[in-house]
């Protein structure tokens, strides 16, 4: 077994790995286990962002590496997946993070904005000198946003006027910029502005005392005549559609998230169920407690290796949005039961946030919701496989 390997993936996916794919992230887990892990749940207990760790994670290369323009490697989408399950197996809460950061607001301004807004976004945000966030989901808005959106953006002459709320944005807080999305109100359909959020109107406000994911900084976000150049605009972007293209990229990574928190979980429980003694022995010693453990690593390595055809598929161009679909609905479902008996392995001790367990516990409940709920991602890929649409 070499020093990359995870006892956790039983199966060995991360074999399908490059040499030089294993160095970047084997340089990944060393800074994560060393400089992050010891932190994670006094800032988790505080809802608080350990933002020292952001030039760390930049100069590793975790922001962006799916980008030619910024990736310091040619790389494969197993590759970047399993990075998302490295940050994720630690707390998911960095993991969402990144995905911001990369799948979200680079990846807005990747696919959508023109050659000039990428040339002068990316190439800083994967340096992490700009922070991004993305606001899509509104307080009256969620799932249905393709319709729901009530935000709105109006142009006069090169100038454009956004007013609107935002709910649940993911690095809100602290960002420098913010992927906007509005409905323009001259043909009613969705754009995406790039603001940045010193601007005169706009507002953030932190989400307080949630029970989840509480090292990300969630904010309200309030824009209020807030006036921007028309260079601004993602150019790319006309039609919600346009937003698609940028969530049915992030939506696979989801399923990473879910590999690594189910992984993260699992560790604890074991090594506790090992440690743990009981009536003279380790409690790992007995059925119904190794029944538990095998059923969690079940559930991983039926994530894993979903995670990995998906990934393949990705690489040769073969992967349909409802395939990502399929695999958040499935893997954050996995998820649930894995983090739920791993709570339960570690018993009286598994709320308790030091052993670990409790924080992936009450974690896991933030990602089997966002990116799209179980039963909106079942419903699209019903509609694939019966050619109806039963959305409404």
């Amino acid at each position: 077994m070499t020093t990359f390997d995870l006892p956790a993936d039983y199966f060995k996916v991360a074999l399908g790995l490059s040499s030089r794919e294993r160095e970047a992230l084997a340089a990944l887990r060393a800074y994560l286990e060393r400089d992050v892990r010891p932190i994670v749940n006094d800032h988790w207990a505080r809802e608080e962002f350990p933002f020292g760790i952001v030039k760390p994670l930049a100069e590793l290369g975790v922001f962006g590496p799916m980008f030619p323009e910024v990736r310091r490697f040619e790389n494969s989408a197993l590759y970047r997946g399993w990075a998302m399950l490295e940050l994720a197996r630690i707390d998911g809460s960095l993991a969402t993070f990144a995905g911001v950061q990369t799948g979200l607001s680079m990846g807005s301004i990747y696919h959508c904005g023109s050659d000039e807004q990428i040339a002068n976004y990316l190439p800083r945000m994967a340096q992490g000198e700009i922070i991004g966030c993305f606001g899509l989901t509104e307080p009256l808005s969620g799932s249905d946003a393709a319709r729901g959106i009530t935000a709105t953006a109006e142009r006069v002459g090169d100038t454009w006027t956004l007013n609107g709320e935002k709910r649940w944005i993911g690095n809100g807080t602290w960002a420098d910029i913010c992927v906007f999305w509005a409905k323009d109100v001259a043909d009613d359909q969705v754009k995406g502005f790039v603001v940045p959020t010193d601007s005169t109107g706009f507002s953030a406000t932190k989400i307080t005392n949630k029970l989840s994911l509480r090292i990300v900084q969630n904010a309200n976000l309030t824009l209020r005549n807030v006036r921007l150049p028309e260079s601004q605009r993602l150019q790319r972007a006309s039609s919600f559609k346009d937003t698609s293209r940028v969530l049915r990229h992030t939506r696979t990574e989801n399923g990473w998230i879910a590999a690594g928190m189910q992984i993260g979980a699992y560790e604890a429980a074991l090594a506790y169920t090992q440690a743990r003694v009981q009536f003279g022995r380790p409690i790992a010693s007995y059925q119904l407690v190794q029944d538990l453990l095998v059923k969690s690593l079940s559930n991983i390595t039926a994530t894993l290796t979903m995670m990995k055809q998906l990934a393949d598929m990705t690489d040769r161009g073969e992967r349909i949005d409802e395939m990502a679909a399929l695999a958040k609905a499935f893997t954050t479902s996995r998820a649930r039961e894995t983090v739920a008996w791993c709570r339960e392995l570690v018993g009286g001790n598994g709320i308790d946030l030091h052993y670990d367990v409790a924080r992936f516990f009450a974690d896991t409940e933030a990602v089997h919701t966002y990116e799209g709920t179980r039963e909106i991602n079942t419903l699209i890929v019903g509609r694939d496989i019966t050619g109806i649409a039963a959305f409404i």
